[in-house]
């Protein structure tokens, strides 16, 4: 998934966060400890409060890394994967963004969460967009 996470202490006031989640019954936790062995051991699993286990990766180099892996194995997320391959190659590993990509990148955002019925998202480019407009900037 991707999310644009409020950060006080970033120049635009948010950050474009990347993630893979997997879930299980906690029960089956053993079945995420495979699956995280076989993606060379990155990211973290918990147990949550509602006996569901989470494993989870983050970071936009090791998503990208990931889904290039199981790309040509999935098949009913195959949108989801493009969305996701089109923010990172919109998102400069080497700068900063500036204000007008960040815009950009977080339309990508919003049909990310458009392709997973999200319900609960706060953070949206229209409020980044209010957020930007509302703030005087030195860019």
């Amino acid at each position: 998934m991707f999310q644009l996470v409020r950060r006080k202490d970033y120049v635009y006031g948010y950050q474009v966060r990347a993630s893979i989640v997997f879930y299980q019954k906690d029960v089956h936790k053993a079945h995420l400890e495979w699956i995280k062995e076989r993606l060379g051991n990155v990211g973290y699993i918990r147990i949550r409060k509602d006996a569901m286990a989470e494993y989870t990766i983050v970071g936009l180099s090791q998503v990208i890394q990931i889904l290039t892996l199981l790309r040509p194995y999935v098949r009913l997320k195959k949108k989801h994967i493009d969305v996701a391959f089109k923010i990172a190659s919109l998102l400069p590993s080497y700068k900063r963004l500036d204000s007008n990509l960040l815009l950009k990148v977080s339309k990508y955002v919003d049909l990310f969460g458009i392709l997973n019925y999200s319900k609960k998202r706060r953070n949206t480019s229209e409020q980044l967009r209010n957020f930007l407009n509302a703030t005087p900037r030195n860019d």
